[in-house]
């Protein structure tokens, strides 16, 4: 019984990661710049790939896939958002030019 409702709440945590996912896709298809896309697809995947791995740790429990699915976990987490980061940064410092509608700019205010 208790593995039944493992796969269960497992199977649910990997749908929300596959909605996750997708919505991030859609961010980076619908947003206007390069800014917006990248916290569409950082925020949207990294959570959608966390809710992904602890959904295979639920289901497989403690084996080898469990664990490695475990471990993924805090690797995405603190991976995906620095590396977004270094993207920004770096497409501003090479002049990357914000949307038009965009209000606010910490990196140029940061700058001057």
């Amino acid at each position: 019984m208790n593995g039944n409702w493992n796969e269960l709440i497992g199977t649910g945590f990997i749908i929300m990661g596959v909605a996750f996912d997708l919505l991030g896709c859609l961010g980076l298809i619908r947003f206007p710049d390069v800014y917006n896309r990248l916290q569409a697809g950082t925020k949207c995947v990294t959570f959608g790939t966390c809710g992904i791995l602890f959904g295979v740790f639920l289901m497989r429990g403690f084996d080898g896939l469990g664990i490695k699915a475990l471990l993924g976990i805090p690797f995405v987490l603190l991976t995906s958002p620095v590396g977004a980061h270094a993207l920004a940064r770096g497409a501003h410092l090479f002049g990357v030019k914000l949307w038009e509608k965009s209000t606010v700019d910490h990196y140029q205010e940061d700058r001057s």
